[in-house]
């Protein structure tokens, strides 16, 4: 009677499985909005500096859409019960960001401090790039799980990564951090590519250590404490993210690499003693390199008092926040609705307007609502 019933439990949740929607109807009605809205944004852009259509909208909207297309065609036949939403989400704040790009591109004054005026065509294709790689995942990658077999490996490929940019003559210092490498004109950071290669080794290492780092020793204030040799890889990635801040001065790869593994971490294990441990750890660290690193102490100072920073960096006497201020004031600007595609000022912000600031813009001409949107 129980094996009958089990039997019979099995084959209904296979028929169920088998026969359940793929949902990539979906997916393809949720992506023409999203080339749509961008092409719509475009068309804005264009209108309010110039009071015409952009000579480039069609081209712009079809490059978009076949790219999007082809991403769905890959994921209908490799993954066709995969969540339906990531695509359109993804070709959507991609869309959008190539409109900001280009609404950027044509500020004379960022032109005139080289700022600006071909971003957008290159953005583009790193879209093109981006989907590509997309699809030879999708082709190659049938089952995720084999990335476990690679688990040691990843570790010392994203460390070899995150430590190019240190090798004289290919490492490159901009703006006092040193996370860049450049071969003649072509200039990337690798700590981006490291991050992705860095999931998969905390993914595979937690795969195999989660029971043993869910383990507690000992009980202490409410929090339970793991055992003392279970700690060694989390301080191991805690040494290792310092070093990075001391050395390339990237307080943003430092935190994010040290944080992805902590976050993942609570995710395996259930423990709140890691987020805890995690933040004292990563509080200590960052404390320690500020008081010595000038770089990071001018950030610090930067964040807590933009306004005297820019004082002082308007008489000349120092201050390093003035982008901050200028992104500040956009965001203030925008106010709730925004100012609306293509009328605002964000380029007063300059340096980074289009990449590192690029949120400014939008703050600025879709306002509050625009951004939590």
């Amino acid at each position: 009677m129980s094996s009958s019933t089990n039997s019979t439990t099995h084959h209904t949740s296979t028929i169920g499985a088998i026969g359940a929607p793929s949902r990539r109807n979906t997916e393809l009605a949720l992506l023409v909005f999203a080339v749509l809205i961008p092409v719509f944004a475009y068309a804005n852009v264009g209108l309010a500096i110039n009071d015409e259509v952009p000579a480039g909208l069609l081209s712009y909207g079809l490059g978009l859409g076949l790219l999007a297309g082809v991403g769905h065609i890959v994921v209908r036949k490799f993954a066709p019960y995969s969540d339906p939403l990531l695509l359109p989400l993804a070709t959507l704040l991609n869309g959008l960001g190539l409109v900001a790009i280009w609404r950027l591109d044509q500020s004379e004054l960022l032109q005139d401090i080289e700022q600006a005026g071909t971003a957008a065509p290159r953005q583009l294709m790193y879209t093109a790039m981006g989907i590509a790689l997309f699809v030879a995942v999708m082709i190659f990658l049938k089952d995720h799980r084999v990335l476990q077999r690679y688990t040691y490996i990843s570790m010392l490929g994203a460390l070899f990564l995150l430590l190019l940019p240190l090798v004289p003559g290919l490492g490159k210092n901009i703006y006092g951090a040193k996370i860049w490498i450049q071969v003649g004109s072509f200039s990337i950071q690798p700590g981006e590519f490291a991050k992705i290669v860095l999931a998969i080794f905390f993914a595979g290492y937690l795969m195999v250590k989660r029971d043993a780092l869910a383990l507690a020793s000992r009980r202490f204030m409410g929090l339970y404490l793991p055992r003392g040799r279970d700690l060694g890889p989390i301080l191991v990635v805690w040494m290792v993210s310092i070093l990075i801040l001391v050395f390339e001065t990237d307080l943003g790869t430092s935190l994010l690499f040290f944080g992805m593994f902590v976050i993942m971490l609570y995710v395996a294990t259930e423990r709140t003693s890691w987020i805890v441990f995690g933040l004292l750890m990563s509080a200590v660290g960052a404390v320690g390199v500020a008081s010595f690193e000038p770089h990071i102490q001018q950030r610090v100072d930067a964040w807590l008092d933009p306004m005297k920073e820019y004082t002082l960096s308007r008489a000349g006497v120092g201050g390093h926040s003035e982008q901050a201020m200028q992104a500040l004031w956009a965001f203030g600007s925008g106010g709730t609705l925004g100012t609306g595609w293509g009328q605002g000022h964000s380029e007063l912000i300059r340096f980074a307007a289009n990449s590192d600031f690029i949120l400014a813009t939008f703050g600025e001409e879709l306002g509050l609502a625009g951004l939590m949107a």
